[in-house]
C-alpha cells in the first residue's frame, strides 16, 4: 500500500503546510484488519480560515481564467490522475476495505470517468448566450467547501473538484477523516498538474470541528456536501446565518420494482448484486425489492443464491468480490438492523448477524435476505448502508408504487419490466434518478435527490450550474 507523503500537513495555498496548532490527530484503520495504517493530522477552524484566505486569495486570478486554459488544467489533472491510479487503488482498498479488484474498476475508474465526462461538459457548455438583447453569463460562484464520505471517494472528491474548477471556482476540500488517504494523494495530483496555488486547499478533520466550520465561513460562497441526511441537516443549519447555497446528496432507501412482466431469475440476481456492491455502502443500493406475491417465495430463492454465492474475505485477494464495512461504527449499526429486522417479525432467509463463516477479524458482515417484509419495518424505513436486502410482496402495480414512494428518501429508484410498463412505471416514482432495465452508467445524466434525499444535481454539465452564478445583463444587445 503506498501512502500520501504528506500524512500529518494541510495542503493550503500551493502548499504542505503543518496544522495551525496543536497536533491533534487520528488513526486511519484498515477495515479488513482492524489495524492501524497510517495517523493523520485533524484540522481546527483557525485551519479552515487560513485555507479560506488562500482561496479567497487565488479566486480572482482563477475566476478570470478563459475556460479553454481551465479545460487544459482538467486535461492535466486527468492525465496525472491516471498516473496515480494504482496508489490510489491500494489507497482505497486498505482505508474502506475496498476489494482491490473492485477498487481499480470502479472506485478509481469513477474518478477517470467523472474527469472525463466534466472536460466533455465544459466543452459544449453554454457559458454565454443571448435572449433577446439580455445576455445571460454564469460564472463560478466564489469560493466552495466541499465536503465528501468515505464510501466512494473518489467518485465524490473528483464530480466536486471538476466542475468546480471548470466554472472558475476555488475550493476548499475536506475529505472523510475515516477514508482520508486517497484524497491525500489527489491533492498531490492536483499539485503535481499545476493548479494554481490557492485555487485547491485540502484540511483534514471531523465533520462537527472542520465540517461546521467551512459550512459557517462567511468567506465561503457555497458547500458542496455528500453524507447522511442527519449531517445534511447540520451544514444547512450552518450555512443558513450567511445565505451561501448548500448543494447536498444524503441518504437513501431506494425501491426495486420487479414487474410481472419481468424475468423473474435475472431481475432478482441483479437487484440482489447490486446491493452487495461496495458491501452495501452505496446510497443508491436498490435495498428494498418489490416483487408480485405470487413470485415473492422464488424471488427469496434467487436472492440468497445470489447473496450466498457472493466470494466475502481479503480486500487484497483478486478474487474477493466483497469486502468488510469501513469501521467498527458502521458494523455495529448494521448488527443491530439485522436484529431489528428480525425481531420485528421479518423472515431471515439467508445471512443474519455476526460475521460470515472463517473470518474472525475485520468488519465482516453477513450477505443478508429478509423476506415478508411489511414497509412499516425498521428496515424497510431505515437507511442501512450494508449487504441487507429487504424483499416486500405486494398485490398491485398500484401498491407497489404507492409503497415505493412511501419514505422520507427519493434518490433513486430501479424498475424492470416490459419497455413500456417500466416507463410508465418510472413516470410515478418519486426519485431524483430512475434506472429502467438495469442501462449503462450514464455519465451525463444528473444525479441527486428528491425529498430528504437532497438538492441540487452532481455530474457533468448538472454540476458545473451548480457552480455557477447566473447574470443577466440586460439591454447588452442594444445599440
Amino acid at each position: 500500500m503506498t501512502l500520501p507523503q504528506n500524512l500529518t500537513s494541510f495542503y493550503i495555498g500551493g502548499q504542505w503546510t503543518d496544522p495551525a496548532s496543536g497536533t491533534q490527530t487520528m488513526a486511519v484503520e484498515n477495515p479488513a484488519t482492524e489495524e492501524t495504517v497510517a495517523q493523520i493530522a485533524l484540522g481546527t477552524s483557525a485551519d479552515v480560515d487560513r485555507a479560506v484566505a488562500a482561496a479567497r486569495a487565488a479566486l480572482p486570478g482563477f475566476a478570470a481564467t478563459p475556460v479553454a486554459e481551465r479545460i487544459a488544467l482538467l486535461r492535466r489533472i486527468h492525465a496525472a490522475y491516471m498516473a496515480r491510479a494504482e496508489d490510489l487503488a491500494q489507497a482505497m482498498s486498505g482505508e474502506m476495505g475496498a476489494p482491490i479488484t473492485f477498487s481499480r474498476e470502479a472506485q478509481v475508474a469513477a474518478g477517470d470517468m467523472h474527469m472525463g465526462a466534466t472536460i466533455e461538459a465544459a466543452e459544449r457548455f453554454a457559458w454565454e448566450s443571448m435572449r433577446g438583447t439580455t445576455l445571460l453569463m454564469r460564472e463560478g460562484i466564489g469560493v466552495v467547501a466541499l465536503i465528501t464520505p468515505w464510501n466512494w471517494p473518489m467518485n465524490q472528491i473528483v464530480c466536486k473538484v471538476a466542475p468546480a474548477l471548470a466554472a472558475g471556482c476555488a475550493m476548499v476540500l475536506k475529505p472523510s477523516e475515516i477514508a482520508p488517504l486517497s484524497g491525500l494523494i489527489f491533492a498531490e495530483i492536483l499539485h503535481d498538474a499545476g493548479v494554481p496555488a490557492g485555487v485547491f486547499n485540502l484540511v483534514n478533520g471531523t465533520g462537527p470541528e472542520v465540517g461546521a466550520a467551512m459550512s459557517a465561513h462567511p468567506g465561503v460562497d457555497m458547500v458542496s456536501f455528500t453524507g447522511s441526511t442527519r449531517a445534511g441537516v447540520e451544514v444547512a443549519m450552518a450555512a443558513a446565518p450567511t445565505v451561501k447555497r448548500v448543494a447536498q446528496e444524503l441518504g437513501g432507501k431506494s425501491p426495486n420494482i420487479i414487474l410481472p412482466s419481468a424475468d423473474l431469475e435475472e431481475a432478482v440476481t441483479d437487484g440482489m448484486e447490486a446491493v452487495l456492491e461496495n458491501t452495501g455502502q452505496s446510497c443508491d443500493a436498490p435495498t428494498r425489492m418489490f416483487v408480485p406475491r405470487d413470485a415473492h417465495a422464488r424471488a427469496l430463492e434467487i436472492a440468497a443464491a445470489a447473496a450466498e454465492a457472493v466470494q466475502v474475505g481479503d480486500p487484497q485477494d483478486a478474487s474477493t468480490e466483497m469486502g468488510p464495512l469501513v469501521s467498527r461504527a458502521q458494523y455495529d449499526k448494521v448488527q443491530a438492523l439485522i436484529e431489528a429486522g428480525i425481531a420485528e417479525g421479518a423472515r431471515l432467509v439467508t445471512g443474519g448477524t455476526g460475521r460470515p463463516e472463517g473470518l474472525n477479524r475485520g468488519h465482516f458482515v453477513r450477505p443478508t435476505v429478509f423476506g415478508d417484509v411489511a414497509n412499516t419495518m425498521t428496515i424497510a424505513r431505515e437507511e442501512i448502508f450494508g449487504p441487507v436486502l429487504s424483499v416486500l410482496p405486494y398485490d398491485s402495480v398500484d401498491e407497489a408504487v404507492a409503497m415505493a414512494n412511501d419514505t422520507v428518501y427519493g434518490l433513486a429508484a430501479y424498475v424492470q419490466g416490459a419497455p413500456e410498463e417500466a416507463r410508465a412505471v418510472a413516470r410515478r416514482l418519486q426519485a431524483g434518478q430512475v434506472q429502467i432495465n438495469g442501462p449503462d452508467w450514464d455519465l451525463h445524466a444528473p444525479f441527486g435527490g428528491y425529498k430528504q434525499s437532497g438538492n441540487g444535481r452532481e455530474y457533468a454539465d448538472w454540476a458545473i450550474h451548480d457552480f455557477c452564478e447566473i447574470k443577466a445583463m440586460v439591454g447588452y444587445g442594444d445599440g
